[in-house]
């Protein structure tokens, strides 16, 4: 081979190795981003548990506004407390879990917070699913288990996993946190009791129109009326007829 020949090949082949370095970095550039949450050394069950939730930015022209996370089973809303995260960012809880957001961060910026959960559930792993929102309204989904979602080579959304190893010995689940329709009263028992007072019998008789044998006073008067009147029409038929005679 004469040397022009191998040189421009040896050209060729350099540009060639330099345009798939290049398409090789482009294309694994998305796989990088992703969402993940960690807790070194968390075990199921365990208590005060500080969760470390990390979000990159995938756009090239607007900022991270807002995160909403959706629990898993097991944890309420009522049972994770916001640390810290973005300045200006704020924690509000919602059905299904949770929103941190603020004021957009810077392009990309990735988005970094911290927030306790009052007891890990008995379980293996914990998946977060998460809605990651841009000020341009663009939203990323980390959502899809085990990378599912993707194209067979790490460009997916998986949703931000977390593993944990058995409970300790002896840790027990806590009875939930409740809502504040739930919570107790803290007015002070009643100490008399709640049933309602029977009224006392009277000790004078409804009404004082019977004798002494029980039977109402109506009807030896009727009866007594009858004779009378009985009595008197017999005198007046006799009296009548002796006249006649």
């Amino acid at each position: 081979m004469h040397r022009p020949t191998l040189a421009r090949s040896t050209r060729r082949l350099g540009v060639l190795t330099a345009i798939a370095l290049a398409v090789t970095v482009a294309t694994a550039a998305p796989a990088a981003a992703h969402a993940e949450v960690e807790a070194e050394g968390a075990r199921a069950l365990d208590q005060n548990v500080e969760l470390t939730f990390s979000a990159e930015s995938e756009s090239a022209s607007a900022g991270i506004t807002k995160l909403e996370v959706i629990l898993p089973k097991g944890i309420a809303p009522t049972d994770v407390t916001y640390e810290e995260g973005p300045k200006g960012w704020k924690f509000a809880a919602t059905d299904r879990g949770y929103t941190v957001s603020g004021p957009k961060l810077a392009v990309g910026e990735d988005a970094e917070y911290e927030v306790t959960v009052r007891q890990l559930p008995d379980a293996r792993s914990l998946v977060f699913k998460t809605l990651q929102s841009y000020s341009d309204g663009k939203v990323d989904r980390w959502i899809e288990l085990d990378d599912s979602g993707g194209d067979g080579h790490g460009h997916g959304h998986p949703a931000p996993r977390l593993d944990l190893k058995p409970a300790a010995p002896g840790a027990k689940l806590v009875s939930p946190t409740p809502s504040p329709s739930e919570e107790p009263s803290t007015a002070a028992p009643s100490k008399e009791p709640s049933a309602e007072k029977t009224p006392a019998p009277s000790a004078k008789p409804a009404a004082d129109d019977t004798d002494d044998d029980g039977i109402p006073l109506a009807v030896p008067l009727g009866i007594g009326a009858a004779v009378l009147v009985l009595g008197g029409g017999l005198w007046w038929w006799r009296s009548r007829r002796e006249g006649s005679a």
